[in-house]
């Protein structure tokens, strides 16, 4: 048998089914380039967000950077500031002493004697002990008691039958200990 030749009706259906898939492809790719558009549209909003978060982190780091170093300022000029006057109230209370030491220099030294001169001295004696003791300092006791390296130097050694060996026999120099700290050592005699 012969093949049959499609008729018209065949031919106008298949090409229609032709066109319907062809719109069909367009219409997915079409979908496809509209779901990329809106990716690249998510994504391109996410990086800029992404961005702007990036920026204000930096920012911050910068403030904080900024703030750290005039925190680091701050300390060293009021460190600075301790140690340059540190030492005013002890200054500021010893001010007194130095008026009675005026004082005691602008007596007039006709009627001076020297007992009375002694017992000023003295008093000023007193006035500074209590003053430097009320600070912290007090001194070491030396005389009867054992000699210790960290608060005595020995600068003699003799031999006395009334002390026991390595006791220290007479203090030359008074030491000191300010609050925990030895600041002078006692020059002292030890027994040997």
């Amino acid at each position: 048998m012969a093949e049959k030749e499609p008729t018209v009706e065949a031919q106008e259906e298949q090409i229609a089914e032709e066109k319907a898939e062809a719109q069909a492809d367009e219409a997915n790719q079409a979908a496809e380039t509209a779901e990329e558009a809106a990716e690249q549209t998510d994504l391109a909003s996410e990086l800029q967000r992404y961005k702007a978060l990036a920026e204000e982190t930096q920012n911050r780091l910068l403030r904080a950077m900024a703030d750290m170093d005039n925190m680091r300022r701050r300390m060293r000029k009021e460190q600075e500031d301790l140690a340059k006057y540190a030492s005013m109230n002890l200054v500021e209370a010893m001010l007194p002493t130095l008026d009675n030491f005026e004082r005691a220099l602008s007596v007039d030294k006709e009627s001076l004697t020297v007992d009375t001169l002694l017992e000023g001295v003295n008093m000023i004696y007193r006035q500074m002990v209590q003053l430097l003791e009320k600070e912290g300092l007090s001194p070491i006791e030396s005389v009867g008691k054992p000699f210790d390296l960290n608060v005595h130097q020995a600068v003699m050694q003799v031999e006395d039958p009334e002390f026991e060996s390595g006791v220290v026999v007479e203090e030359l120099q008074k030491g000191y200990l300010f609050k925990d700290r030895v600041i002078r050592p006692a020059m002292v005699k030890v027994n040997a």
